[in-house]
């Protein structure tokens, strides 16, 4: 059964001077300001739709990286994954970085790494990026 999230922007004025607000319609968890000055030049308390994104990827690769270490037969005690999404006002998104750390029993590091990266390559946003490089860094705590 195929599930449909759905999250709204109301946008006021136009890019340069303009701002919205973003909500999380589906999960009700929040309302977040945007705007194109935090975009194009960081804020630290406006989030932008690259961090958005990062979001996305970071919670897409832990699941699915943690669905393929216990296939594999080594179910992991925790991962921290953190997705560095690029923007370059000329260019756009540019890329994304995904940044792991593991505690994953009873595996060397040589499964380690290509589950890892059979994960990047099988998670539904990484599919979704498949426009952008995506890199990996995945590291056994």
């Amino acid at each position: 059964m195929a599930i449909t999230s759905e999250a709204t922007t109301v946008w006021h004025g136009d890019l340069l001077s303009g701002a919205g607000t973003t909500t999380l319609d589906s999960s009700g968890a929040g309302a977040f300001s945007v705007n194109w000055k935090a975009r194009s030049a960081g804020a630290a308390s406006t989030t932008t739709p690259e961090e958005l994104l990062g979001a996305a990827h970071a919670s897409c690769f832990s699941m699915a990286f943690s669905h393929a270490l216990a296939e594999f037969g080594t179910v992991p005690e925790s991962l921290q994954t953190t997705a560095a999404v690029t923007f370059d006002p000329a260019e756009g998104i540019t890329g994304s970085h995904l940044l792991v750390s593991a505690v994953v029993p009873g595996i060397d590091e040589a499964d380690f790494q290509r589950i890892a990266e059979e994960a990047k390559a099988g998670c539904p946003v990484s599919r979704a990026l498949a426009g952008v490089p995506i890199t990996l860094e995945a590291s056994l705590a």
